[in-house]
């Protein structure tokens, strides 16, 4: 077994697709090659960068994603995909890949309008506000993380590019303000309420409801989309903006046993939260009741429809 356990899996999948994938499309698809294009993107913390020794025990190894637009798909598409399966299972001491039994179809060739379907819900790019409200932060996140290592026509690249530039500003608002109003409820509402009850899971569920919608305010004021919620607190202490500092409040947070000082750290956290709104100038509400804040930043958003919006939608 390969001892170099600081191998990422997002870099052997690259140094795979250089140095035994790229030659064999040159060699077998020589007048595709430039209709082709390939990297990881996708499910599996190897995407996102997350790997570690622990993620090895399944849908980790070499191997790769190739695209092909619809036309290339139903012409090339199976031979190419034999050509895949035809490649050495091992590299570098690494592999084979063992698939786990929700783990088939991370690498692989795949016509680009149904990949992006398979985490967006349609085939072609979101064309308003209104598709763009519904799409998940989750799967616009894994369909935009990993690596493309080779798009010479460009089109893969073009959708992507077209994602990674985020949600439109009056979804970006309509999501900030229902997550001011769902982090007040459940963080600076219930909590103290479930606990002042002894309602041990309903506290403890609206402390992690309270959490996870921090980190995703926070990925909204980053313009950046939240990843799964395995990967949400790892993840959040990379952005630029309250990233740090929102990663190490949860943690102390999780890790406080005394009642008081938990409501009172909530507190805390949506004062620097609402502080950060301010600078980004989304709200001049006074008062710190994260879900005052809420209409506040709707009043901002210019569509009408989505303004009418419950201001809790988002």
């Amino acid at each position: 077994m390969n001892e170099n356990l600081a191998m990422k899996g997002l870099d052997l999948c690259e140094q795979y697709f250089r140095a035994v994938g790229l030659p064999m499309l040159r060699r077998d698809f020589g007048k595709d090659i430039d209709r082709i294009a390939a990297g990881l993107v996708g499910d599996g913390s190897e995407c996102f960068g997350f790997d570690d020794e622990i993620s090895r025990d399944h849908d980790w190894g070499p191997g790769f994603c190739l695209w092909l637009e619809s036309e290339d798909y139903e012409r090339i598409g199976p031979q190419l995909q034999a050509a895949l399966d035809a490649l050495p299972p091992r590299f570098l001491g690494y592999g084979p890949r063992r698939s786990s039994r929700w783990g088939t179809g991370r690498i692989g060739v795949f016509e680009t309008s149904r990949f992006y379907e398979r985490f967006t819900g349609m085939k072609e790019l979101p064309r308003d506000v209104n598709d763009w409200l519904w799409l998940p932060e989750n799967s616009l996140a894994a369909c935009t993380n990993g690596k493309v290592f080779w798009d010479p026509l460009g089109e893969f690249t073009r959708r992507r590019n077209a994602l990674l530039a985020f949600y439109p500003e009056d979804v970006r608002l309509k999501k900030i303000a229902s997550r001011c109003m769902t982090i007040g409820q459940a963080g600076q509402y219930n909590v103290p309420r479930c606990l002042r009850r002894g309602e041990w899971f309903a506290a403890q569920y609206a402390e992690t409801k309270f959490c996870a919608d921090v980190i995703s305010l926070v990925f909204l004021l980053n313009r950046r989309y939240t990843p799964f919620y395995k990967w949400m607190h790892r993840a959040v202490k990379d952005l630029p903006i309250l990233g740090l500092w929102a990663h190490g409040r949860i943690g102390d947070l999780i890790a406080l046993t005394n009642l008081a000082d938990k409501v009172d750290l909530i507190e805390a956290m949506c004062v620097g939260l609402i502080e950060e709104l301010k600078r980004q100038g989304l709200t001049d509400h006074p008062g710190s009741f994260m879900a005052d804040h809420g209409p506040e930043i709707v009043r901002r958003i210019g569509d009408e429809r989505l303004r009418g919006l419950d201001v809790w939608i988002g």
